[in-house]
C-alpha cells in the first residue's frame, strides 16, 4: 500500500484521476517489478528540459544505479548537454549526449513527457523499444499523455512527475540520500511554483527531501536565481514589446511579449523560460502568452493562466498541450498572425 499523502496528494477531493487510485498503485507496482531486476536502463527527458522531467531522471537514475544497474540520463536538445541552471542535479554524471546512448535500451523510462513529439529526435528510442518486446516506462502527469509506453503511470493530479517517482522510489524500498532528493526537491519547487501551488501532502514531502539532506537556499539559488548580467539588457528589449490587453478574454486580460530571433540566438534558453514568469505576475491579466522565435517564422510559445482560463485546451486546439494553468505550443508565421491565432483559441478556451 502506497504511503497515505501519496493517496492524498495523488487523488485530491474534487479532482479527476485519469485511473482511480486503486489502479495507480498497481501500476506503481507493476513499473517497480519492472525496474527491481533491471540491469540497464536508459531514461529520456524531454525536450529542452526543465527541473522536474530533468530531476526526476536524475533521482530514479541514482537509485536504479544504486541497486547495480547500468544507467543513462539523455534529452535531444539542447544537442550540446545540460543547461547550465540544472547541472546542479546530476553531481555524479549520469547525462549523456544522444549518441552515446544504445540504439534499442533494455529498458526506457521516460519521465514527464505528455506526448511522443516532445522527445524530438529520441522518439525513435521508444518505438525501437517496443518493437524488441522490450519495457517502456512512462511517468508523467500531462492529463494529454495518450499512454505510449507498455507501462504507464500517469496522474494529472500529481503536481510534479517528482511525485510519481518519490511514490516509485518508495514501492521499491530505496533510502533517501542527499543527490536524489535534490532531484526530486528541484521538481516539486518548480512545479509548483515554489510551493505556492503545493498541497499540504506535497509540503510534507518536501519535507522527507530536505531532511535527507537537500539545502533549499542553495538550490533555489542555483535554479532560479541564477541570470547573468548580460540578460538584463536583453530582457529590457523583449520587456518593451510587452502588451496588454484588457478586452481580451471577456474582460479577463492578455499580456503578450515576444523574444525575437535576434535573441533566442544568443541567449540562455533557462534565462528565456525566465520572461512568461515576469509576464504572469501582471495584476490586470488572467492570461500570459510569450512567443519565442526560436528560428525565422516559427515561435515557440508559453501560456500561463492565473486561475480562471485552461489554457491546456487552447494549446491543445493548436498542436500543444501541458496543463490548465501552464501549457504550451508551437506555431508558424508571423508575430502578429500568430497572436491571432492565440487569441481565438484562447477566445474558444475552457473556463474555470
Amino acid at each position: 500500500m502506497l504511503p497515505g499523502c501519496y493517496l492524498t496528494a495523488l487523488a485530491s477531493p474534487g479532482t479527476r484521476n485519469l485511473h482511480p487510485v486503486d489502479e495507480l498503485e498497481q501500476r506503481l507496482r507493476v513499473a517497480a517489478d519492472v525496474l527491481t531486476d533491471a540491469r540497464d536502463v536508459t531514461l529520456l527527458a524531454h525536450v529542452k528540459p526543465d527541473a522536474d522531467t530533468f530531476g526526476s531522471a536524475v533521482a530514479l537514475g541514482l537509485a536504479l544505479r544504486g541497486r547495480g544497474a547500468t544507467v543513462r540520463v539523455s534529452f535531444a536538445d539542447p544537442a550540446d548537454g545540460v543547461p547550465e541552471t540544472l547541472r546542479c542535479l546530476d553531481s555524479s554524471g549520469l547525462a549523456v549526449l544522444p549518441d552515446e546512448l544504445p540504439e534499442t535500451p533494455e529498458v526506457l523510462v521516460v519521465l514527464d513527457t505528455g506526448s511522443l513529439g516532445r522527445l524530438g529526435s529520441l522518439a525513435g528510442q521508444v518505438h525501437a523499444t517496443r518493437a524488441a518486446g522490450r519495457p517502456v516506462v512512462v511517468l508523467d502527469h500531462h492529463a494529454s499523455n495518450p499512454g505510449y509506453g507498455t507501462h504507464n503511470v500517469v496522474d494529472e493530479n500529481a503536481e510534479a512527475t517528482a511525485v510519481l517517482v518519490l511514490a516509485l522510489l518508495d514501492e521499491l524500498g530505496v533510502q533517501l540520500d542527499e543527490p536524489i532528493a535534490r532531484g526530486l526537491y528541484a521538481g516539486l519547487m518548480t512545479d509548483t511554483s515554489s510551493f505556492r501551488r503545493a498541497t499540504p501532502a506535497t509540503h510534507a514531502m518536501a519535507g522527507r527531501l530536505l531532511e535527507a539532506g537537500v539545502n533549499p537556499d542553495e538550490l533555489g539559488r542555483q535554479l532560479v536565481d541564477n541570470l547573468p548580467f548580460s540578460w538584463l539588457g536583453e530582457l529590457a528589449t523583449v520587456l518593451g514589446t510587452a502588451r496588454y490587453e484588457p478586452a481580451v478574454l471577456d474582460g479577463l486580460g492578455l499580456v503578450h511579449a515576444v523574444v525575437p530571433i535576434e535573441i533566442t540566438a544568443r541567449a540562455r534558453m533557462d534565462d528565456v523560460e525566465t520572461v512568461v514568469d515576469l509576464l504572469r505576475a501582471t495584476n490586470e491579466a488572467e492570461v500570459a502568452v510569450v512567443l519565442k522565435e526560436m528560428r525565422a517564422g516559427e515561435f515557440t510559445v508559453s501560456l500561463r493562466a492565473k486561475s480562471r482560463v485552461d489554457v491546456r485546451s487552447a494549446a491543445q486546439s493548436l498542436g500543444g498541450g501541458g496543463h490548465r494553468l501552464a501549457a504550451g505550443c508551437t506555431l508558424t508565421g508571423t508575430a502578429e498572425s500568430v497572436l491571432d491565432d492565440l487569441r481565438t483559441a484562447l477566445a474558444a478556451a475552457e473556463r474555470l
